[in-house]
């Protein structure tokens, strides 16, 4: 398994599902791993031959489960291109890791990796077009390239607004490379070097840098795509990030926790939220740090050791309120509790601490 299937399987949320759907199976790993705990799988490919190693990884996996546990739910195969093979029909958990990237004329291309769409077309036409097989309250979960002009959002963002059914979006970019860093990747993934063909290769990488230059990119953008649409009313989330650090593995039970965490802050006010009690998360950790002589730190930054990894910088009220977070004290109290002890007015604290509390919730550094 390749390290891209090896990414989205990790961040794939895995809570049991009705209907699943794996959007160019390849060899078939993303459904088999939807195959344990949804009801029913179905997989398309582009490719006959691809569905074929799918269908004798099924069966294998099959022979080889232990006597006495359930066996892995049967896979519906289906030959097509990208929705066609399923138009018309929903499910709750839509993985992929599409043939997404980008492949100027001129260089070569390879039905692995390749989807035939201009530019950065698979990405944007899933952007576009997943909701419409996605059930209320389904998913979907893929990786994907795109163009960056300017500001990296802005061509992701035109898409989602483009959406055929206006969908919840969190997407992560993981990774940027210039036009010539890109070209330079998948040749040599592709086995095409300067010492192997030099005049093979300087077509190719020169093609790749044209076409980038000839539409105004000036980057790519590599990334985790993870879209939902909302059962019921408009969409709430709209969340695009740059996340360049190591990410825990699994990912997804840290997806599936945010979105949670989401949707019960989008439910409640600030009123409740204070009414609230909350708790350190257990992989949150506090590091402080400054000079000797201070009687204060000079730096406070609390850390989480799984998930995302994420470290935000805290001063001492949102220290101390999350130094007090065992659960058995509201958000209010603990703000006024603050507010008398920092000498601060109570409605300047509440109102400092309640935006970065939500954001604390939000990112999972504190839980309800």
């Amino acid at each position: 398994m390749g390290g891209a299937s090896t990414t989205l399987a990790s961040v794939t949320m895995r809570a049991p599902r009705g209907r699943a759907l794996d959007l160019g199976t390849g060899c078939g790993i993303q459904a088999l791993h939807a195959s344990l705990h949804g009801d029913a799988v179905v997989a398309t490919d582009v490719s006959a031959r691809a569905l074929g190693y799918a269908r004798f990884n099924e069966l294998l996996n099959r022979a080889a489960a232990e006597a006495g546990t359930p066996a892995p739910t049967p896979w519906d195969l289906r030959e097509g291109s990208m929705l066609e093979p399923v138009a018309g029909e929903q499910f709750d958990l839509v993985v992929s890791n599409p043939p997404f990237v980008i492949t100027p004329p001129g260089a070569p291309a390879f039905e692995y990796r390749d989807g035939g769409l201009e530019r950065d077309g698979v990405v944007r036409t899933l952007l576009r077009d997943v909701g419409t097989v996605l059930a209320p309250g389904g998913v979907a979960q893929f990786l994907g390239n795109w163009e960056i002009h300017g500001d990296w959002t802005a061509r992701l963002e035109e898409a989602l607004d483009a959406a055929a059914v206006p969908l919840d979006a969190w997407i992560v970019q993981r990774d940027v490379l210039d036009p010539a860093e890109y070209a330079e990747t998948w040749l040599r993934d592709a086995g095409i070097t300067p010492d192997r063909d030099p005049s093979r290769f300087r077509a190719a990488y020169e093609a790749y840098v044209a076409a980038f230059d000839a539409v105004g990119a000036d980057a790519v953008g590599f990334g985790i795509l993870t879209l939902r649409r909302p059962a019921a009313g408009a969409p709430t989330l709209r969340r695009l990030e740059e996340h360049e650090g190591a990410l825990a593995a699994p990912l997804g039970p840290t997806l599936a926790a945010a979105l949670e965490a989401h949707d019960w802050l989008a439910a409640t006010s600030d009123a409740e939220l204070l009414d609230t009690a909350v708790t350190v998360a257990p992989d949150v950790t506090k590091e402080t740090y400054g000079r000797p002589l201070l009687a204060e730190p000079e730096h406070i930054l609390l850390r989480q050791g799984g998930g995302f990894g994420r470290s935000i910088k805290a001063d001492t009220a949102l220290a101390g309120l999350v130094g007090a977070c065992d659960g058995e004290l509201t958000v209010g109290q603990i703000a006024h509790a603050l507010a008398a002890l920092l000498d601060v007015p109570a409605g300047q604290m509440v109102g400092g601490l309640v935006p970065a509390v939500r954001d604390l919730v939000r990112d999972g550094f504190l839980t309800r």
